[in-house]
């Protein structure tokens, strides 16, 4: 089985209703809009909203993605020929820690569904 079935079938749908707090300009649909429940915990241990994500992934800001992924999620808008993927990294202060967590957004190449994963869960 395909690692991203494993997470896929423990997603949780988000309410469609977060998604309008903030005004975007979408490039392209998500969706069914999901977060595995890993994501969803770690998110909120560094008190960033999963829409905070979502948002970014959707108007086109890839996050930490090297320049040869940004130019596949580039081409996969105009050509709908593979998943659009962005990964960006949470960071937090713990006495004098720095803790510093990674998520993945990915949305599927038909854009029936767009999912926030942790790193590891990728």
């Amino acid at each position: 089985m395909p690692r991203f079935q494993q997470w896929l079938g423990t997603a949780i749908q988000l309410p469609p209703r977060a998604l309008s707090d903030r005004p975007v300009s979408p490039l392209f649909p998500l969706g069914h809009v999901l977060a595995t429940p890993k994501a969803l915990q770690l998110l909120s241990q560094f008190d960033v909203p999963a829409f905070t994500l979502i948002n970014r992934h959707v108007t086109g800001d890839w996050g930490d993605m090297d320049s040869q992924d940004r130019w596949k999620n580039n081409l996969a808008l105009v050509h709908q020929s593979e998943r659009i993927v962005s990964a960006y990294k949470c960071t937090r202060t713990e006495g004098v820690e720095r803790i510093t967590e990674k998520f993945v957004v990915v949305t599927e190449t038909d854009r029936s569904w767009t999912c926030v994963i942790s790193r590891d869960e990728y």
